[in-house]
């Protein structure tokens, strides 16, 4: 962690020198050049506090009350726009300093020499900071939304502040420099400033500060784009971003080799208990389970979500399983896990447990509880348990299904049960490992696009010929809403990407009610030989929030796939087979 908090604190003096921060920088140093020599202090407190909110406090609230993921952007735009025309109206902004000197506690010479005018301002301007955390935060913020609160994830946001903010307050004394010679000017400093900030907020209402850092990224080195992007490649700090997630080191796998040889399984660690779940199916009543009501049974706990393709071609097995064993004493626990905010909503995983004909108990993990009491990292992952409790074999993707079905067996001749007769039979397809990697379509994990740099905000996208896509490159036409977890259409919108599998499968929703999308294979309406079961005569329909399934080919093949979704389609991710 401490290494993880240092990290944070390069990161975000990185970011105050990013090109991000170059739209915003006139509106932090005109908050800080005028007032008392202890301003610049009380800005870059307020900046670096309010910030730290924004990435971890705010990011729950949006999370639980299911608002845009650009709403930090749109808060930050109004906040532009207030203190703009606030700095604009002489009158006004005397009114509002008179208030601010009597509001702030202790008054004295803090708030004469502008201390607490300055960290007032200063905090309403860390939700115009937050969004140009961008990349380098990402991690940490994405999992702040799915996890408790700790010191420790607080400690990171604010090195992180910090670091910014001894950056700017350097800044700002070099503006005070030059503004200090002009104090018979204030008045029409300060209404320059407050044009300043309306302009910028102009600016980032039409989305032309994420088009310049676009074009500033296209045309730099990554390395002075994102100047602590080689401290964050570092292993040990990967490592420490994971256990954000995790709760620690992530578990290893173990145990396959010896059942695959018919040897003892390891005994790896105690298995920890089902911790902070929400509802369970697949149980009497939906009443939770507990390693304690389950005690003397083999179990497996398998860790999936029903948007993921690799669980999903698990899932054959894990159900023959258990219905095979489960009269000898074998059970299975599914721990359902989020990657997307709306894999959350109990309705989605009980229809999602139908549709997969899963009859074994499955809690909803919400909160990452269990997923971090087990130190997990993956979807899937399976963890089997021996009758006294304790993790003798894990298994983290698809495949090793001989191995884990041996493992079950010699865990329940251990318990007594020495004739199981015939072995369970189950039938899935099998993945491509030559295929089109998993391709995400939110800002915070989005890769291999043609348009440069993926960035939240609403975007206008020119048009990208298919036959300019690199091989795996996916590109943006039209106007999208860019999220950080999905990108929604709005105008004209389209998708196209160059892949190379059999089978194509989006992840996609349309909240608002059903909506047309529009299906092309190189550049033709695809026909019904050639499309997934969700797609009709060049056509899918777009519904409920789950994994659709757009291209099912005779083979393998590098192609071209188009989507022109209607205003208001959702898209979180493409995944292969």
């Amino acid at each position: 962690m401490v290494l993880l908090i240092i990290f944070a604190l390069i990161a975000g003096a990185g970011t105050a020198l990013s090109p991000c921060v170059l739209p915003v920088l006139p509106a932090v140093l005109s908050a800080g050049v005028t007032g008392g020599s202890r301003r610049p202090l009380g800005v870059v407190a307020g900046l670096a506090i309010s910030f730290a909110f924004a990435t971890v406090a705010l990011v729950y609230v949006i999370a639980a009350l299911g608002l845009p993921n650009d709403l930090a952007r749109t808060l930050a735009i109004a906040t532009l726009l207030v203190f703009g025309a606030l700095l604009l109206v002489r009158p006004l902004a005397d009114r509002l300093e008179g208030w601010i000197s009597r509001a702030v506690p202790r008054p004295g010479r803090w708030a004469a020499e502008g201390f607490g005018s300055g960290f007032l301002v200063g905090a309403s301007l860390g939700l115009v900071y937050a969004p140009c955390a961008g990349p380098i935060l990402a991690g940490v913020i994405t999992v702040s939304a799915s996890q408790d609160f700790t010191f420790g994830r607080l400690a990171v946001a604010l090195a992180y502040a910090l670091g910014s903010a001894a950056v700017l307050y350097v800044l700002i004394l070099g503006g005070r420099r030059v503004t200090g010679r002009l104090n018979a000017y204030r008045g029409r400093v300060q209404a320059a400033m407050g044009l300043v900030m309306l302009a910028v907020a102009g600016l980032m209402i039409a989305n032309l500060d994420l088009r310049f850092e676009s074009s500033i990224a296209r045309h730099l080195p990554s390395a002075l784009v994102d100047p602590a992007s080689r401290v964050e490649e570092s292993s040990s700090i990967a490592d420490d971003l994971s256990g954000l997630r995790g709760g620690g080191p992530p578990a290893r796998e173990g145990g396959a080799a010896e059942a695959a040889v018919g040897k003892r399984l390891p005994v790896l660690f105690q298995a920890p208990a089902f911790t902070g779940t929400q509802d369970w199916f697949n149980t009497p009543g939906g009443h939770s389970l507990s390693l304690a009501d389950l005690r003397g049974q083999v179990v497996l706990v398998d860790f999936w979500t029903y948007t993921c393709i690799n669980c999903i071609r698990t899932l054959p097995y894990i159900e023959a399983w258990y219905r095979r064993y489960h009269p000898e004493g074998f059970t299975v626990v599914g721990v359902h896990t989020p990657e997307f905010a709306f894999e959350k909503e109990a309705s989605n995983v009980e229809r999602a447990v139908g549709d997969y004909g899963i009859t074994y108990p499955v809690a909803q993990d919400n909160d990452y509880a269990t997923w971090t009491a087990y130190h997990n990292q993956y979807w899937p992952a399976d963890y089997l348990i021996d009758a006294e409790g304790r993790v003798r074999l894990t298994h983290f993707g698809e495949g090793a299904y001989a191995e884990t079905e041996q493992a079950i067996r010699a865990l329940l001749a251990e318990a007594g049960h020495g004739r199981l007769g015939r072995r369970a039979h189950a039938r899935t397809a099998r993945p491509d490992p030559h295929s089109t990697p998993e391709s995400y379509l939110g800002a915070s994990r989005a890769e291999r696009f043609a348009n440069g740099p993926i960035l939240p905000g609403r975007q206008r996208f020119g048009e990208t010929p298919p036959e300019q896509l690199a091989p795996d490159e996916l590109a943006y036409g039209g106007e999208w809403r860019i999220g950080r977890e999905a990108a929604t259409a709005v105008r004209g919108a389209s998708l196209e990407l160059n892949f190379q599998a059999r089978r194509v499968f989006c992840v996609l929703g349309s909240p608002g009610g059903p909506r047309r999308m529009k299906v092309f294979l190189d550049g033709r309406p695809i026909p019904d030989a050639l499309a997934g079961t969700d797609v009709r005569a060049g056509e899918a329909t777009i519904a409920e929030q789950r994994l659709y399934r757009l291209i099912d080919l005779r083979k393998p093949g590098r192609h071209v796939l188009t989507l022109r979704p209607g205003r208001g389609i959702s898209g979180y991710a493409f995944t292969f087979g």
